[in-house]
């Protein structure tokens, strides 16, 4: 079986590679070989496994990789919602065009490939004529109120028409925010909700942007890999019909996840998180989904995390690999 991701050399993507590889089977088949396409070059244990082909560039240069041939695909390059707001053209070269080179792509290789693109919970937003309910579920109408929104609604809509005319069998799982993430904060303006965790555990101060009755539905990075394969592995009939699906979350309040920092952590890591609001960020937040429910994605077999807490002994185990900075726990000597 031959499997792309794009976006793999990311930290879900790569995850998600590795995934792949530790399980070597997908859908009741053996994986052969996986294409790795990013910007970037992945991290070298997904460079030194045989099974790997690196594609490094950006996708609108990558038509003839797409068109080779592929019986699966996890689509998952994109700009984030930050860098969306900010540079509008950037973001449609890199969410909406991209995907229909992708998308074309994968028409012409006439295989029809089984596609999974990872959307978002930011295709819901609130609307005069739509009002957003407390939680957005797989039925809400969806009314993105972000660019980076717009364009994962503008996919999901163009993977269900290439779906429909049969260049492709795709769904789409739209993944709740994913924290705790390593490394420096990027451009997405969910990025505090792992620099809250991640910088007070190094030993870092660090601000909240929200307030912190801001709530908002999250996942581990684990489960939202389980997601994306979960929905990979499902038939047609399983699907229910419509192609895009909410994934699990765990709908948590800010100042929730801060205590469950310091039930993990301790007082001294929870005090090295101070509010300090961003109206710009705020403001984005403010039009997103405070809760969300998944009942289809529940009747696949797929659950939330059990707690906030776990979400952070998750992250805490991770640090211990090889694969993350040395000093991702240094705040707990202190």
């Amino acid at each position: 079986m031959k499997i792309l991701v794009t976006g793999g050399a990311g930290f879900l993507g790569a995850r998600l590679a590795r995934e792949l590889l530790r399980t070597d089977r997908l859908d009741g088949r053996s994986i052969t070989e996986l294409a790795v396409a990013d910007l970037f070059p992945p991290p070298a244990d997904l460079r030194a496994d045989p099974r790997v082909r690196v594609h490094t560039g950006a996708m609108l240069d990558q038509a003839a990789l797409f068109a080779s041939g592929f019986d699966g695909v996890f689509h998952l390059a994109s700009a984030v919602s930050g860098e969306c707001e900010l540079d509008f053209e950037l973001g449609l070269r890199s969410n909406v065009d991209s995907t229909r080179v992708l998308l074309d792509g994968l028409r012409k290789a006439g295989n029809v490939p089984r596609l999974v693109f990872a959307s978002s919970v930011a295709v819901f937003g609130p609307d005069l004529a739509n009002p957003m309910p407390d939680l957005v579920s797989d039925n809400t109408l969806p009314s993105p109120q972000t660019s980076y929104g717009t364009h994962k609604l503008m996919c999901e809509y163009l993977i269900a028409d290439y779906t429909r005319k049969g260049f492709i069998d795709g769904r789409s799982a739209r993944l709740m925010t994913v924290t705790v993430r390593p490394g420096k904060p990027n451009g997405a303006a969910s990025s505090f909700f792992s620099g809250i965790i991640r910088e007070p555990l190094a030993g870092m101060q660090t601000t909240c942007p929200v307030d912190p009755d801001v709530t908002h539905p999250v996942s581990s990075p684990s489960n939202a890999v389980r997601g994306l394969m979960t929905v990979f592995e499902a038939s047609r009939e399983a699907m229910g019909g419509r192609l895009a699906l909410n994934l699990p979350g765990l709908n948590v309040s800010v100042g929730q996840m801060l205590q469950a920092l310091e039930e993990v952590a301790g007082i001294r890591v929870r005090q090295r998180v101070r509010f300090e609001r961003d109206e710009r960020i705020a403001g984005i937040v403010a039009n997103w989904a405070k809760g969300s429910t998944a009942d289809r994605a529940l009747a696949l077999g797929l659950r939330a995390d059990a707690s906030f807490q776990a979400i952070i002994e998750q992250y805490m185990a991770d640090c211990r690999q090889p694969s993350y900075p040395a000093d991702a726990l240094r705040g707990l000597e202190r």
